[in-house]
């Protein structure tokens, strides 16, 4: 399968589709896809990256990308739980071209360009766990009627946008798959120094190349977007492990020096790690 585009399988015929996947890792590729993706994490923790951002997905997230964003999923491996989730997948004329103009669908069109460069819901996850179960036991018919079940919950939902992007970028294959080795090594060895020009061989360019090359695909330099990667790491360790102490946990994460960690982290959480810790632990 290449890294990117990445199809949805489907017949010319399909709508809806609705896949399951399960293992110790989901897809962990970068990669893009024309449809939209509704996705329920059935089990299972980790990060995700979504166009420029990295954040953390957990047991009963329920998550929204846009077409043609870019993303990637990291599991937890270490922890030996599998992780699954269930995806629906559409398009904006998988219906017809004028679905969505119709009046009684004007706030479904409103909430899925909002919704275009990645959300995570806040609320209503245990409503819609039900519906993301049945949905793939059904036939077709049954399934466009959970479907329109679903999209009546999200609307009304309160969520927080997952990217900090202003407008996506799209990937040739090539670039595609340079910046999933860059992303991957990131994600595997951020409690490692990793140098420069580590991270460019990996790219296959010179230090300098790389680094014009990673800020015009991601408005932020490599050393911001691994200290974005290593802060959303100690932020698990914060609000699941109380017998580590915020410097334990800095140094796992690859920070070498506490002071350093705990600018870091209140730069970009607006909060210092023990008021996080205490927040996470109400």
């Amino acid at each position: 399968m290449k890294v990117l585009p990445y199809r949805v399988s489907k017949s010319s015929l399909d709508t809806l589709i609705i896949e399951k996947d399960e293992g110790v890792v989901l897809y962990d590729k970068l990669h893009q896809h024309q449809d939209i993706q509704l996705s329920y994490i059935v089990s299972g923790k980790g990060a995700f990256i979504v166009g420029d951002t990295i954040n953390n997905f957990e047991s009963n997230d329920i998550l929204i990308f846009g077409s043609s964003v870019p993303h990637v999923f990291k599991s937890d491996e270490e922890t030996g739980l599998i992780s699954s989730m269930i995806s629906i997948y559409f398009t904006l004329d998988s219906f017809g071209n004028d679905f969505f103009e119709l009046q009684e669908f004007q706030k479904v069109k409103h909430f899925l360009i909002k919704a275009e460069l990645g959300i995570k819901l806040k609320k209503n996850q245990q409503q819609l766990r039900e519906k993301f179960i049945s949905i793939a036991k059904q036939n077709k018919l049954k399934q466009f009627i959970i479907f329109l079940e679903i999209i009546e919950i999200l609307i009304g939902s309160e969520y927080e946008t997952v990217a900090s992007f202003s407008k996506k970028k799209l990937y040739s294959d090539i670039e595609g798959k340079r910046m999933s080795a860059v992303f991957e090594l990131a994600l595997n060895n951020c409690h490692k120094d990793i140098s420069l020009d580590e991270v460019s061989n990996i790219a296959m360019m010179t230090p300098n190349a790389f680094c014009r090359y990673f800020k015009q695909h991601t408005n932020k330099t490599f050393i911001q977007f691994l200290t974005e990667i290593r802060i959303e790491k100690s932020c698990k360790l914060l609000s699941k492990n109380n017998e580590l102490s915020i410097a334990e946990i800095a140094y796992q994460c690859g920070f070498k020096n506490i002071s350093n960690y705990n600018r870091k982290f209140k730069s970009s959480k607006n909060s210092t790690p023990t008021d996080y810790r205490k927040r996470m632990s109400l």
